[in-house]
């Protein structure tokens, strides 16, 4: 049965999530629920186990063997790949329509109710960090930079820049045997499998790539280029497991899905901060803090800063602070980490365990996050949760995430002389 995308739809800001936690917390188990909500496992669902010795694209994407057939080329696809073009094949079969634009570039077009027929395609990657991510997956990290949405009166235009790239597939002796293992080889894709050869394939705008995380002595760490890309979840925060109520739950996970924008426009921001004032002076109040230290934030943290509010559409100050919170927890906090001498003031060195950049972080933030800034169950100073929602639908109301955090990494800091936002 044909699935449309339901209506209460929470449009993620990135489509690549870090979700980190200790083991068992459900963290595969949640990217399976999401794809469960809005397609099924066997369609829009593909769980990869990332393994130890994945030290290069191809481990991900596939590769061009000449070690058969007289040393003629072939890809060797893997199942990454195959599930990026079922992807594809979803939004062709939407009628959504493959073109070239004026700058010779393979765009999407179409319109908003063709989009509600294309679902999201959600990828694990299973314990992602087992191997160095920078690796592994550096094509896919440069590509997602170049997505560019482009809307206008409800139609809109995709382009992306290509992950298999044209003068790979022209290097193959027989390109048809690629097409038979990507799945375009009915005849209705015949168009668009002429355009992917000419012009590469690139990330389809529904794909939602998930990497379950573990941070021990197994495991590699994330750089800043990672983070940079990504919206990092601490899941025991973000979907904290309740013993309680193990066998019926009182909250429910909102339906996330793919991105609509990559570039935020003044024309999409909410009522409440029409121009983006507020939300521009709130990342320079926390870029202070952050000057002359590694950890300082460029014009891409606050595109996605709009990106973040654009997606959460806050109708009042108090909503307007979560998505600024929650921005916090998933792009900025996941950035600081190091010793005292790594967080010390850059004003006030100091040894001591009583100043760093994580309270003089704090400080900014109790101003800047007045109507949520408590960790008592002071009804006025609740805010929204933006992921999940009482069983019957009403608005599930927490405590503010970012002072929770700053307050227990500064604790591991006193503790054992380092600290990180990785659990």
């Amino acid at each position: 049965m044909k699935k449309n995308l339901p209506n209460d739809v929470t449009f993620l800001s990135k489509p690549f999530l870090l979700l980190a936690g200790i083991s068992g917390t459900g963290k595969t188990r949640f990217v399976r629920e999401q794809a469960k909500a809005t397609g099924s496992l066997s369609d829009t669902y593909c769980l990869t186990s990332v393994r130890p010795d994945w030290h290069e694209p191809s481990d991900i994407l596939g590769y061009i063997s000449r070690l058969g057939r007289d040393g003629h080329a072939e890809y060797i696809t893997t199942d990454v790949l195959q599930f990026i073009a079922r992807a594809w094949r979803a939004i062709i079969d939407a009628e959504l329509e493959l073109k070239v634009d004026g700058d010779c570039r393979l765009t999407v077009t179409g319109n908003q109710d063709q989009l509600n027929q294309v679902l999201p395609y959600w990828l694990c990657l299973d314990e992602m960090n087992l191997a160095p991510v920078e690796q592994y997956f550096a094509d896919y990290l440069s590509v997602l930079e170049t997505r560019e949405w482009q809307w206008n009166k409800g139609n809109f235009n995709y382009h992306c820049d290509p992950l298999l790239k044209p003068a790979t597939i022209k290097q193959l002796e027989d390109i048809n045997e690629l097409r038979n293992a990507l799945g375009f080889v009915d005849v209705k894709y015949d168009r668009e499998w002429k355009l992917f050869c000419a012009y590469g394939l690139s990330l389809p705008f529904n794909l939602i790539v998930a990497g379950t995380v573990n941070m021990d002595e197994t495991t590699h760490g994330f750089s800043r280029k990672v983070i940079d890309r990504a919206l990092s979840f601490d899941f025991g925060d973000f979907f904290p497991n309740d013993f309680d109520h193990f066998f019926e739950s009182k909250v429910t996970h909102n339906t996330l899905s793919y991105p609509l924008y990559s570039h935020a426009t003044a024309d999409n921001l909410p009522v409440i901060d029409s121009d983006g004032h507020k939300s521009i002076e709130f990342l320079k109040a926390v870029n202070q803090v952050l000057d002359n230290t590694p950890f300082k934030l460029a014009f891409r943290a606050l595109n996605e800063l709009l990106l973040a509010v654009i997606s959460a559409q806050p109708k009042d100050e108090q909503q307007l602070q979560a998505a600024w919170d929650d921005f916090l927890m998933c792009k900025v906090l996941p950035r600081i980490e190091g010793d005292y001498d790594k967080l010390a003031l850059i004003d006030k060195a100091t040894t001591s365990n009583e100043q760093s950049l994580l309270t003089k972080l704090a400080t900014i933030l109790e101003r800047e996050l007045s109507n949520i800034w408590t960790t008592t169950n002071d009804v006025n100073k609740l805010r929204t949760d933006l992921y999940r929602k009482n069983v019957d639908g009403s608005t599930l109301s927490i405590n503010c995430r970012s002072k929770a955090k700053l307050a227990w990494m500064q604790q591991r800091l006193e503790h054992s002389g380092f600290t990180s936002f990785w659990p």
